[in-house]
């Protein structure tokens, strides 16, 4: 096994690969829609293998935490990269996020955000992000509240 340059096996890619349907899972019993694996926006490589094609999904660090069916609603069916525009250093979330939609064929963006004003600026980056990939993708902003509503 190589050695990774940041020393941890935690950032290795991989795609999670889950049935469809999981007849065997108790009943009332959710599970995981997260297919793939880092999803810290910081260490997704935009070559990443299952960015292709992907509908992207674009979490607030918080969304997920406050909004109870996020796996069912919003992971389901996209590929997900998380941030908080608060707390990490941003300075290149543009770059990254232009990089993952100018090199792969991605098919929409979803962005959820607490309803909080500090959350607003992830929704900016990835308007910022798709204007400059040159690309044309559809673009979805939700809202969360911090009640755990959705409000758009």
């Amino acid at each position: 096994m190589s050695k990774l340059a940041c020393g941890c096996p935690g950032t290795h890619v991989r795609t999670i690969e889950r049935p469809e349907s999981d007849q065997n899972e108790p009943q009332g019993k959710l599970v995981s829609e997260l297919r793939q694996w880092p999803t810290q926006l910081h260490l997704v490589p935009p070559s990443a293998p299952y960015l292709q094609k992907a509908h992207l999904l674009i979490a607030a660090d918080c969304a997920p935490f406050a909004y109870a069916d996020y796996h069912r609603d919003f992971i389901k069916g996209r590929v997900l990269v998380n941030a908080c525009p608060k707390l990490d250093d941003t300075s290149s979330y543009v770059e990254k996020l232009a990089a993952i939609i100018a090199q792969n064929v991605v098919q929409s963006v979803t962005v959820t955000i607490m309803e909080v004003p500090c959350c607003r600026g992830l929704s900016m980056f990835a308007q910022q992000a798709i204007a400059k990939s040159g690309k044309e993708v559809p673009l979805e902003v939700a809202i969360i509240g911090i009640d755990g509503q959705r409000r758009s």
